[in-house]
């Protein structure tokens, strides 16, 4: 018998069935009401590795949680259900392009207001998000080049590691182009070629990548690597303005200490890193030109 009440916990906010083949969707004639369901289940059979069923009737669509007498026979017994959601509070999404596997996909598309979101995706294959709440991840970058690299990184990894909860991107930008314009001078010095700055007219630009030949009275953007170049080409240091995101973490880090935001995830990138990762508190450093697999692990270390 199916106890009352459930021993089952009630579900977290982002609960889905991971991997998606532990949901069942079911075609059912019986009302979607809570003793309805838990009577139908009580004791009927469910392949092992079925945690969840979204059953469908005349009514709509229903989730419901269950536990199995077993999971060493291909199928065992009901022996208990928790129902999630019923009929009034669960939406039915049918979207070809979403990746039922993907937390981040299930909750783009989530209905809001509803409990469960139910959806048929790529492949038909089917899924659900309950409650979603995306967790945000501030990712700080130096623009240009646009896009910036690091976010447009982060969302690949987001868009496929089925392992990640729900995540919210959100670019914090290190504007090479707003650092000039409130720091005028009539030569500027820039990290390398490629950032593409538009620094506009009336001021010289260029490239510590170049290796200029001619020492110009120039305010170097850049970082703590840019400035040690310099040291090394010219034997001096000049007048700088520091870019570097993973300053701008930790001193945004150091100001939010007394209001409330310390627990913001966080994830930049620092030139002076030669390979690998580094993880404080909520904030994930990879190299400036850290690989996919680099910032794949950085979210996860935030977020798993």
């Amino acid at each position: 018998m199916i106890p009352s009440p459930s021993m089952i916990p009630e579900p977290r906010p982002n609960t889905r069935a991971h991997p998606y083949r532990g949901m069942s969707m079911q075609e059912v004639d019986i009302p979607l009401t809570e003793d309805a369901i838990l009577g139908y289940l009580d004791g009927r059979e469910v392949y092992r590795r079925t945690d969840f069923l979204a059953l469908r009737g005349r009514e709509g669509i229903t989730m419901v949680e269950v536990r199995k007498a077993s999971t060493e026979p291909l199928f065992s017994p009901v022996v208990d259900a928790r129902l999630m959601s019923g009929p009034e509070d669960t939406a039915w999404v049918e979207d070809p392009k979403v990746d039922v596997g993907n937390a981040t996909a299930l909750a783009r598309v989530a209905v809001p207001g509803a409990l469960a979101t139910v959806v048929l995706g790529r492949f038909e294959h089917v899924n659900f998000i309950y409650r979603p709440q995306p967790i945000a991840v501030r990712v700080t970058e130096v623009v240009p080049p646009e896009p910036a690299k690091l976010f447009a990184q982060a969302t690949q990894a987001v868009e496929f590691d089925e392992d990640l909860p729900p995540v919210d991107l959100q670019l914090d930008v290190v504007s090479v182009e707003d650092i000039a314009a409130a720091h005028p001078s009539a030569e500027y010095l820039l990290p390398c070629r490629g950032s593409g700055a538009d620094l506009g007219e009336g001021s010289g630009v260029a490239y510590l990548d170049t290796r200029p030949a001619d020492r110009k009275d120039w305010l170097l953007i850049g970082c703590e690597r840019s400035l040690q170049f310099h040291r090394h080409f010219y034997g001096d240091e000049p007048e700088r303005v520091d870019l570097c995101p993973r300053a701008r973490v930790l001193a945004g880090a150091a100001g939010d200490a007394g209001n409330g935001n310390s627990e913001d995830r966080t994830l930049t990138k620092c030139c002076l890193m030669e390979r690998g990762l580094e993880v404080t508190d909520h904030t994930a450093v990879v190299p400036w030109g850290a690989n996919l697999d680099e910032v794949r692990e950085g979210l996860r270390k935030l977020l798993l």
